[in-house]
């Protein structure tokens, strides 16, 4: 795909609908001429060149890669236009649009009926989220695991919510006995787990949990802002069915397409599975909402304006490749597969220590044989890698309380009360054929 001619074809899209209305004589205020605009361009890209390669498969370190060339032609053929998906009457087209692409979304995940919308970001998505949990329970507390997004603890303190962090598993997944031991105290009335958590992609048992929903009366919210695509993938890849079905019984999800549905930044999703909450939402402005006694997106949203591009977008990305195993599936298989492939290889280095078996596209692994001599690694491996000029690699650490450590690897001599191992998020699918060099890389480097 040629994205430049297609942003050439935006500018010429935008041009001729314009000329539909007549013309009008440009304000001189606004006049820029090219000698001034070229110098400051240019000290502009340059500016920009102070930056990783997200876009190579050798970075393979935070969440972040560049969106799908259709994505771009959307955003800026819409974002000519600027419309705000606030009101119909903001953006008439773009707001279709965005109806479109959650209804898609809530198809993806098992819902039969839904009321949701996009967002700026998945932080946004789960204020929401806890904000309708707050209003429906009102005085109870939400639980969430302690690998969970800071996002919740954060966002219950905003909401003036009782946050209560639960204890994981040796996978790094919700300790559902120690849930359950929470909830028999009845201060908790949502229960937040997480598909695809952001430290190393684990994916927590949403289907085991359903029956504490209705042995204590709780909500279940599905944090999925990462790793909730994959539900395309359940059932292949060791992928397991089990927690991906469940989800189309919780109460509420949250998605980011600005993640690995191959959306710019500003793309994410909350979705509700009964409509009826959009109760809560409830308000009244005296110079929106005119054009029509259709619900307005506005209404449904805690966000006031938010960019109509985002949703066109992401609808152009979907009639490309839509959200479904055959579609996007395929680009998340090709990460998946990397990330089992780089597994094995780490498994058979004799420098490198595989953390734990990868559950998506997340990587962690470590070496050295005490904590401080990992965490001393870790952190070399990650400056070295970054700074070498001829062949770089760009990673990231995450760092493991020392307790959580043993739990996983008993013969590593525990002399600090932590360490940072190196994470990698292969979420491009490039990774596929270039993480054998990844590898190689890593292992020159530990050694």
């Amino acid at each position: 795909m040629d994205l430049s001619r297609w942003l050439t074809e935006a500018v010429a899209a935008n041009a001729a609908w314009a000329k539909t209305f007549g013309p009008f004589e440009p304000h001189p205020s606004l006049a820029v001429d090219d000698e001034r605009f070229a110098a400051a361009f240019a000290s502009f890209a340059e500016r920009l060149t102070d930056n990783y390669p997200f876009f190579h498969p050798r970075y393979a370190g935070q969440m972040l890669k560049p969106p799908h060339p259709a994505a771009v032609a959307g955003y800026v053929t819409a974002m000519l236009i600027n419309p705000n998906n606030h009101a119909l009457d903001g953006g008439p087209a773009t707001a279709a649009m965005e109806r479109e692409v959650v209804q898609q979304l809530a198809t993806m995940f098992g819902y039969e009926t839904h009321l949701g919308h996009l967002t700026t970001s998945g932080t946004i998505a789960n204020l929401e989220a806890l904000f309708v949990a707050r209003e429906l329970h009102p005085g109870k507390g939400v639980a969430y695991s302690t690998e969970a997004h800071y996002t919740h603890g954060r966002m219950c303190r905003v909401l003036g919510v009782d946050g209560h962090a639960v204890p994981v598993d040796d996978r790094g997944r919700m300790d559902l006995g120690a849930l359950e031991e929470l909830l028999r105290g009845g201060k908790i009335g949502t229960v937040v787990l997480t598909a695809g958590t952001t430290g190393l992609g684990a994916i927590e048992p949403i289907h085991e949990a359903s029956a504490l929903r209705e042995r204590y009366g709780v909500r279940i919210h599905v944090d999925a802002a990462y790793g909730g695509f994959f539900t395309l993938l359940a059932g292949d890849l060791g992928i397991p069915t089990e927690p991906w079905q469940a989800i189309a019984q919780a109460d509420s999800i949250v998605v980011d397409p600005h993640k690995h549905g191959l959306q710019p930044y500003g793309c994410g999703a909350v979705l509700f599975g009964d409509p009826s909450v959009g109760r809560f939402y409830v308000h009244d402005s005296p110079y929106t909402y005119f054009t029509s006694d259709e619900l307005h997106l506005g209404e449904i949203s805690l966000e006031c304006s938010r960019a109509g591009a985002a949703a066109a977008g992401l609808w152009l990305t979907f009639q490309l490749l839509p959200p479904t195993r055959e579609g996007l599936g395929q680009v998340l298989a090709a990460g998946r597969r990397a990330a089992l492939r780089w597994a094995e290889l780490i498994e058979a280095s004799g420098r490198l220590r595989l953390y734990q078996p990868p559950e998506l596209d997340i990587v962690g692994y470590f070496a050295g044989d005490s904590l401080s001599e990992i965490d001393a690694v870790s952190a070399r491996i990650l400056q070295e890698g970054m700074t070498d000029q001829e062949d770089p690699v760009f990673l990231s650490t995450l760092r493991v309380g020392g307790e959580r450590f043993s739990a996983r690897h008993p013969g590593i001599a525990a002399d600090a009360d932590g360490a940072r191992i190196l994470r990698s998020v292969l979420m491009k699918p490039e990774s596929e054929t270039y993480v054998e060099h990844l590898h190689e890389r890593v292992e020159e480097l530990a050694g």
